[in-house]
């Protein structure tokens, strides 16, 4: 009997994450509206849905802080994964083809995602130590922007064991982003403690700019985009990631790149796609008014930056609006 297919979605604390969502769910209808896929938003917010994605979404109702803040949603998907094969995408990415093949990749794993393995080294915390106390070879190691589940008793003893874990972070030696416990390797943990494994992150499902530092270039109508690491010695070269250019299905805005040009440009033409206003005009805007206006002052900061220190010093990093 053929499993339901399902993407999910979390959106929950502030409007930045609904927004986020919408932007997913145009991208998600603009490749994969007739591929029998369910969509679902699991939000507190749904007051901030506009009419456009209704249709073709489902809404999974929330509580505020029902599922905890930061990061610890994520740790709660065993609770809203519907029956069938569920893919958990991040709201911070946007999609750029078919995912049936992805679907067909994980089929058969309890709970997996896309990446290798790591035994030493540093991966917010001691890896090497971590291991040693828990008696496992090494870790899943990976991006959360996308998890995978089939709803059933083994994706539920791991979810239940990355959130007894999650009440030890500290003492288990791991390290904190933003100030919260990483989703990530509580639930790389939990999954090596129950034989869970990962698919092999062959750099064509899932990346982002942080992997790709050098250069990304993105255009989510046509679906084409490449992301670049580039060779050492290039001072940008991410050592830890394994390819050199990739262009994948999903694409991880993750941190501050939502903020970028690449982000920006492609969630306008989706709003303008969705509303049939994507034309000559709005498409220049997008060129004029985001693209070249954000590479502009881009060019001239990394121009000026040296002098702008030199006069005023080092200005103070701003607080992240995501925590």
């Amino acid at each position: 009997m053929h499993q339901p297919l399902n993407i999910l979605t979390l959106a929950t604390g502030k409007k930045l994450f609904v927004d986020m969502a919408v932007n997913l769910a145009r991208s998600f209808i603009l490749w994969n509206k007739g591929n029998n896929i369910n969509f679902y938003i699991a939000t507190d917010l749904p007051q901030y849905l506009p009419e456009d994605i209704k249709g073709y979404t489902q809404i999974i109702q929330l509580k505020p802080n029902e599922l905890g803040i930061g990061f610890s949603p994520k740790l709660h998907l065993d609770k809203l994964a519907p029956q069938g094969q569920t893919l958990f995408i991040d709201s911070d990415c946007l999609i750029y083809g078919n995912l049936l093949p992805l679907f067909t990749k994980f089929k058969g794993h309890h709970v997996s995602v896309v990446g290798g393995y790591i035994a030493t080294g540093e991966w917010f915390g001691d890896v090497a130590v971590i291991c040693k106390k828990y008696n496992i070879e090494h870790l899943p190691k990976f991006n959360g922007g996308i998890y995978y589940l089939e709803n059933g008793p083994i994706a539920t003893k791991v979810y239940e064991t990355a959130r007894e874990l999650e009440t030890q972070y500290d003492e288990i030696g791991f390290v904190r982003l933003r100030g919260r416990p990483n989703d990530e390797v509580l639930m790389a943990l939990a999954m090596q403690l129950h034989d869970q494994t990962p698919i092999a992150d062959d750099g064509t499902l899932m990346s982002d700019p942080l992997s790709c530092p050098a250069i990304y270039v993105t255009d989510v109508i046509s679906g084409k985009n490449y992301l670049v690491n580039p060779p050492a010695p290039n001072p940008l070269h991410q050592e830890w990631y394994p390819f050199n250019k990739v262009s994948p299905l999903v694409i991880h805005f993750l941190g501050h790149h939502s903020a970028d040009y690449q982000y920006q440009k492609d969630t306008y033409r989706l709003k303008k796609w969705s509303e049939g206003r994507l034309n000559f005009i709005t498409e220049a805007n997008a060129l004029i008014n985001i693209e070249l206006k954000k590479r502009s002052v881009l060019y001239l900061k990394n121009k000026f930056r040296s002098l702008y220190h030199a006069l005023f010093g080092v200005r103070r990093i701003n607080p992240t609006d995501r925590v």
